[in-house]
């Protein structure tokens, strides 16, 4: 370029990122922020402030895209959930031979992440509160349905026969709860053993 009539070599060039994907950046700097907290500080430790902080970016930037915590926290916990399904589903694909076993320690393993351990610190908050609860209770159904039907695809599972969906509840009833006892505790050999034996179960009840 020429400035006063002299030439100026072009050192570097000026990138115009377009308003909808710096919009999209901070929303998800955002929600993992949001995770991130609720995860390792708890929910009452997760204020829009200390999120905003952890984000980098202003209170008031945040408020815009997100009126309230419970709107915030909602939305963070739904936005780790899908991207865990999306990172379950490849892990799949790459799961050769025998299957049963392997996608039991997968869910286990989602069941005992920081992502679920988000999501429990969520549920025990929407206990004592109306509005969050509303929130909560549908964001955990249509997790639950979304959580099924993975788990029915990654087992190959029929669930036209009878007592296949049952089944499948019952696997995510017992993954989950040995999520809630790793809260607690280290109880990996133990939850080995029990994945061991309910793999023998489905493998016979799903033949």
């Amino acid at each position: 370029m020429y400035v006063m009539g002299q030439a100026v070599p072009v050192t570097q060039a000026v990138v115009r990122v377009p308003q909808e994907e710096r919009t999209r950046v901070m929303r998800q700097r955002l929600l993992d922020a949001t995770a991130d907290l609720l995860a390792t500080e708890g929910f009452a430790a997760t204020t829009t402030m200390s999120v905003a902080e952890r984000a980098g970016v202003s209170r008031g930037a945040l408020l815009h895209h997100f009126p309230s915590k419970n709107d915030l926290v909602v939305a963070a916990v739904a936005h780790v959930m899908s991207s865990r399904d999306d990172d379950l589903r490849a892990k799949a694909d790459r799961i050769t031979g025998a299957r049963t076993r392997p996608v039991l320690e997968m869910l286990a393993d989602h069941f005992t992440s920081p992502v679920f351990m988000a999501a429990l610190e969520l549920w025990v908050a929407a206990r004592t509160d109306e509005a969050l609860r509303a929130e909560v209770f549908r964001l955990e159904r249509e997790v639950g349905r979304q959580t099924h039907a993975l788990t029915v695809e990654l087992l190959h599972a029929d669930e036209s026969r009878s007592g296949v969906r049952e089944l499948i509840q019952a696997t995510l009833d017992l993954v989950r709860g040995l999520g809630l006892a790793s809260a607690l505790s280290d109880d990996a050999a133990r939850r080995n053993h029990i994945l061991d034996q309910w793999a023998l179960t489905l493998e016979k009840e799903l033949a």
